[in-house]
Order: structure tokens, then sequence, then C-alpha cells
């Protein structure tokens, strides 16, 4: 489990992360910038999230092994992490490998992403440097091999510094699984201050409880279309908007993150509430119905 660091408040410290993180435009793509041309700079997405899916499929659709298809998979992280550090993006959050993959795939699989996992590490903490991006994790980190905990830890310390996008990768992540850890440490914290007899738990304890530091996800993002959110932030993204693409994840590139952050911002974001434009057409009812009694009222007294 990765714990939190000191924040009173995360909306503040996001804040101030986003004041900080400025971008790079002008090194986007000719194809890059005319997608985001048409974007609205001061509304992009605070923190998107993305299943990354599809990696198998792509190979087996060109009777390639599948381990081929993870290291291109590997090759569109690289590209999609740096269009979104470019374009000031504070968070992006990678879901790379779940708790479930242990148990479903095959164990030489398994030994391959970690090795993939260690190679891109190593690889790419010079890049992230360059981008300005620091790299951090959630999951149940501890149970993963120790060599590449060790990795984890040079790298994650590689790229402290940084004080641009945040890059998270949740490795051995399941949802329900931080969840659950969540409350084993909400109880252990209450034990150790004075016990759970007075113990009060709400969404705010919760949250803070969970792995990392970050704002909730704004967008997430699943490539392959597929319509499930697969144990994925489930406490986190109860209003995120969700973006499918039926690309797969090696086939997705910077110029289809743009796209979908265009989708995101044609978007009415309500949090259970009415959208503006329902808002603004019952204060127009509103003021027409007092119009109306005015009128009506003024037609009575003329009466009299």
């Amino acid at each position: 489990m990765t714990c939190r660091p000191p924040c009173d408040n995360v909306l503040l410290c996001a804040m101030k992360h986003l004041q900080q993180n400025s971008g790079n435009v002008h090194e986007l793509s000719a194809k890059e910038r005319v997608t985001y041309s048409r974007l609205d700079p001061s509304l992009l997405p605070q923190h998107i999230a993305i299943i990354m899916d599809g990696n198998g499929r792509w190979a087996n659709r060109r009777h390639l092994p599948r381990f081929v298809g993870h290291r291109s998979g590997v090759q569109t992280v690289r590209g999609v992490v740096e269009t979104a550090a470019r374009i000031g993006l504070s968070y992006l959050t990678l879901y790379a490998f779940s708790a479930e993959n242990w148990k479903r795939r095959p164990r030489t699989e398994v030994d391959f992403l970690m090795q993939l996992l260690r190679q891109y590490l190593k690889q790419e903490v010079p890049r992230l440097n360059r981008n300005n991006v620091r790299l951090t994790y959630i999951g149940r980190i501890h149970e993963l091999p120790q060599a590449v905990q060790e990795r984890l830890k040079w790298a994650e310390e590689a790229t402290a510094g940084n004080t641009g996008m945040v890059l998270t990768l949740a490795l051995n992540y399941g949802a329900r699984a931080e969840i659950v850890d969540a409350f084993r440490s909400i109880i252990t914290a209450a034990k150790n201050n004075g016990g759970i007899d007075h113990l009060d738990i709400n969404e705010d304890i919760v949250s803070r409880h969970l792995y990392g530091a970050m704002p909730d996800p704004d967008l997430v993002i699943r490539t392959s279309g597929e319509l499930r959110v697969s144990n994925f932030l489930l406490w986190q993204i109860a209003y995120a908007e969700i973006y499918v693409t039926g690309k797969l994840w090696p086939d997705f590139e910077g110029v289809d993150l743009l796209e979908a952050i265009a989708d995101y911002q044609r978007r009415d974001r309500r949090y259970g509430g009415l959208s503006a434009s329902s808002n603004r057409h019952r204060e127009r009812a509103s003021r027409n119905g007092a119009e109306h009694d005015h009128s009506f009222s003024s037609a009575l007294a003329a009466q009299k």
C-alpha cells in the first residue's frame, strides 16, 4: 500500500501543482497542435486516468506473440505521457498491472511484464526528468518481486524533484483491495489513537486513507472498446466522465488523448445537479412566471 504524503488539503495542493505545471505546447507534433488548437487550455481536466487495454488483441490480429503487443504498448505509454506533460496536464494515472493479472495470466507472461516494467523504468527516467514528470505508484507494491520494488523505488526517487505532471502507475492494483486496505488503515489509526469506540467514518476519512495523494479523476479513458471499468479507481471515479475508444492501446496516440479531452470539454458536468442550461431555463421560467403574476395583478387592480 502506498501512503499519502502529508497534505492538509488535497485541492490546495493540486492547485499549487497546477500553477507550477505550465507545459510545453510548442513541442507537440503538427497533428497534435491541430487538435490542441480546438481545446480551451483553461478547461483541461486536472486528472486523467487511462485503462490501457488491447495489447494482446493487437498482437493476435497481426499473428504476433503477445509479448510484442506489450512492447508496443510501452511505446504508446511513452508518447501519451509526453503529450500529457506538454499540454500541462497535472495528473495522469495509468492502469498498468491489475491484481487480477497475477491469477489470470500465464506465469511466463507475468514474468515478462515484470521484466518489461523494470526496463521501462530504467529507460524512461531520463525522459521523465526532461519532461519534468514526477513518478509515483498505487497498489499493493509490497507484493511485487523484490527486484521490481527496488527499481520502482529508484525511479520514484530519481524523479521526486520534478514539479510538473504527476504520473501514477497502478501496479498490482485493484479498487476493491484499495478500499479494503483503506478501512484496515482507518481501524489501525483509530486503535493507535484512543480506540475504535469513537470512530466516525465518513467519505473524507475514507478518501484520505486511499492509495496516493491526488484529486479524483475528471476523465477516464478506456481503450479497446470495452464498456467496463475493470475494478479501477471505483471510489475515485464516482463523478468522472468516461470516454471509450475502439482503438487498441498500441494504436492509441497523443492526438487520441487530445481528442478525448476535446470530447470531455463538450460535456456538461452536473455532479448530480442540473445542467447550466437547465438552470438558465428554470431562471427564465421563474422570471416569466413572476412577470405574468405581476401583469395579472395589475389587470385586476385596474378593473377595481
